[in-house]
């Protein structure tokens, strides 16, 4: 798996996670030029480190030439705390959740400066929205992301109002201190609500999942059509669940002595 790389000094490990990094949630399937250019690599050394990572399963190649995320990989994915630990403690709620609502149940935790999914219930008759599992959405256009924005500290708050923030929609909201503004109401009120600001026609509440310190693990929210969004019907749901999965991760967190989701 030696060759020659455009980073001098890189390591063998860091060169295959270059690789694995060119994946994302717009680019699942890849070629052998793709992946050499997005990691930075020779073709030659992403060609024969390509192959390691076929043998080892952590990626596959197709009849076609395009190299995926392997099953193997997936398989390690899946024995993470936050798969192990918070997605199947809250999975419970999550599920009485939408058998109460019949609407996109959203989970999420904070990574970085981004809404990480790290678990999604959808319906035949839910609302089509953009979010997957895994994947990964601003903090200030989505409803699980403003309830975790609503209660990070100021330090957090400039590092993120530093950075030029998206704009998905016409609705989306980038003035500091407007989102400031809304930050306040959520953390009075309880729960956040988005208009349109992530996909046209949608409407999002969430709440936050707290820990022990008052600080968010995490947060739970619903996303439906506008005209359907009935706060005084779906908020209380949400809190419910929210409490539930509180006491389970507390209850987690007591059994295990410590916990590394957050």
């Amino acid at each position: 798996m030696a060759g020659n790389t455009s980073a001098a000094g890189d390591s063998v490990l860091a060169r295959a996670a270059r690789l694995l990094a060119g994946f994302d949630e717009e680019h699942h399937r890849l070629t052998l030029t793709e992946l050499a250019a997005r990691s930075g690599l020779a073709t030659t050394t992403a060609h024969r480190m390509l192959a390691e990572l076929v043998r080892a399963g952590l990626l596959a190649k197709d009849d076609g030439g395009h190299y995926t995320v392997g099953l193997r990989l997936w398989e390690l994915g899946e024995l993470s705390p936050i798969s192990i630990e918070l997605r199947e403690s809250a999975l419970p709620w999550l599920l009485t959740l939408y058998e109460a609502t019949a609407e996109n149940v959203h989970f999420a935790i904070l990574d970085g400066f981004q809404a990480l999914y790290v678990a999604r219930l959808v319906g035949p008759y839910a609302v089509p929205t953009i979010s997957r599992m895994g994947g990964r959405l601003p903090l200030h256009t989505t409803g699980v992301g403003k309830a975790l924005l609503a209660y990070q500290d100021e330090a957090f708050l400039s590092g993120y109002f530093a950075r030029r923030l998206e704009r998905p929609t016409k609705f989306s909201l980038t003035s500091q201190a407007r989102i400031r503004a809304q930050l306040r109401e959520i953390r009075e009120r309880g729960y956040s609500e988005t208009h349109q600001e992530q996909s046209l026609g949608n409407t999002s509440l969430a709440v936050a999942v707290f820990g022990r310190d008052s600080r968010p693990l995490a947060a739970v929210g619903l996303v439906t059509h506008t005209v359907q969004a009935d706060v005084s019907r779906l908020v209380p749901v949400l809190h419910r669940a929210a409490t539930g999965i509180s006491a389970g991760l507390f209850e987690l967190m007591d059994r295990h002595g410590t916990h590394t989701f957050r």
